[in-house]
């Protein structure tokens, strides 16, 4: 089970992620995301554990829990949609953009 983990402190590592999910059952991997410029966390991480009944069990538990300072949030993560990241806030990439248009009085707009 795959579980996604926010409003990490940013001092939280992945170790800590996994000693912490541990307590539930057996933890596969942890990751705390990072910037990929600075290094620094993002607040937030994915846990994966073996079993599903033990995932389940550390969501219930640690959901809304202080951890290291901040209450964190705790779910099942979702799955990543192909493609990865954003594509520029939804735009048509072939609608042209801006531009102030003005009338010439004849009907017929132009862009300045």
């Amino acid at each position: 089970m795959n579980i996604f983990v926010s409003n990490l402190n940013f001092k939280v590592r992945s170790e800590d992620l996994k000693n912490l999910f541990s307590q539930y059952g057996e933890v596969l991997s942890t990751k705390v995301i990072t910037d990929k410029f600075s290094g620094k966390s993002r607040g937030f991480g994915f846990v994966e554990m073996k079993n599903d009944d033990d995932g389940n069990r550390a969501i219930g538990e640690l959901d809304q829990k202080d951890f290291e300072g901040r209450n964190i949030t705790v779910s099942v993560a979702k799955p990543r949609t192909e493609g990865g990241g954003g594509n520029g806030g939804g735009r048509d990439r072939n609608s042209g953009g801006g531009g102030f248009r003005k009338s010439n009085g004849g009907g017929n707009d132009y862009r300045d």
